[in-house]
């Protein structure tokens, strides 16, 4: 799992048959304290985040699994964080 904060919306009316009409976010993966590691990866939203908020994600064959059939995606959002500590300090707090 990754952490990743989305920093906008992706919109593509013309789809392979496959991919189902989810929301496509634009995230970057960023460190514990909201670095950005790796910038503007497409992320297939099922739960609702929104831009500017930190959100865990999943790559591979586990983003796959979300769906509920075979679907060519690599990138998923799987949850909107509320809070990162390391240690006994609270790096991010919604």
């Amino acid at each position: 799992m990754e952490l990743g904060k989305v920093v906008g919306q992706v919109v593509s009316t013309v789809r392979d048959s496959g991919l189902p009409n989810l929301t496509l976010l634009l995230v970057d993966i960023v460190d514990k304290d909201g670095n950005v590691v790796f910038g503007s990866q497409v992320a297939a939203d099922t739960i609702g985040a929104g831009e500017g908020e930190l959100v865990l994600l999943v790559r591979g064959s586990s983003a796959r699994v979300i769906m509920e059939a075979a679907t060519p995606v690599d990138l998923s959002i799987v949850g909107i964080i509320d809070q990162v500590t390391s240690g006994k300090k609270a790096i991010y707090t919604k």
